[in-house]
């Protein structure tokens, strides 16, 4: 079942725009959506587990499972994060614990923002740019490929930017850094704040 989006179509205007956001939420996330829930149908047992159990055993599975199973419960995983970082708030800034975590880990907002801006132009193809806490309680940031997630490393993410160009080819056509610099006015810190203090626990 598809969860409905935090704000508006048009919320998020003029740095999304409104077409962009429907067929992005209600059809290609209804998409993994519907064939999670195809490939789940025939096997029972796993219909109690969560997206991220879901993820974490699917090396587990026979390959016929696993791998639809990883792909599609990963692009149902990486859009509804993708859509609650985003905010009609427009022009937030870290703060807090998380950033003060931003300042000791690149050196300050204008830093990281540089480091992340490249790493989600650095996708070659399809895929996200998170930020995340990793194991031993730093920040790092890192790219991932198509649907996959930080999840398996042991990351916690607490900031996601797709850069699948169903994200952004309706207003920007080619030009994903024109995509990524908007997006920065969208980046919902307070949600961001919450996920990093909920990776310390």
């Amino acid at each position: 079942m598809n969860t409905p989006l935090p704000y508006a179509d048009n919320a998020l205007e003029p740095y999304i725009d409104e077409q962009t956001m429907i067929l992005h939420h209600d059809r290609h996330l209804q998409t993994y959506i519907d064939n999670l829930n195809t490939v789940l149908q025939d096997h029972p047992r796993l219909q109690s587990l969560s997206l991220e159990q879901l993820i974490a055993r699917s090396d587990r599975m026979p390959a016929n499972v696993g791998t639809p199973v990883s792909r599609n419960a990963g692009g149902v995983y990486n859009h509804r994060f993708y859509f609650d970082s985003l905010t009609p708030e427009i022009g937030l800034q870290p703060e807090g614990a998380l950033a003060e975590a931003i300042d000791r880990s690149f050196g300050g907002y204008g830093a990281f923002r540089e480091k992340f801006t490249a790493a989600a132009k650095s996708v070659f193809g399809s895929g996200y740019a998170w930020l995340v806490r990793d194991p031993y309680g730093g920040l790092k940031i890192i790219t991932t490929a198509n649907q996959e997630t930080p999840l398996p490393p042991f990351h916690c993410p607490i900031l996601a930017i797709d850069v699948w160009e169903h994200a952004y080819y309706l207003k920007h056509y080619n030009k994903r850094a024109d995509y990524i610099d908007d997006w920065w006015n969208l980046v919902n810190w307070k949600n961001a704040e919450k996920r990093y203090l909920e990776c310390r626990i």
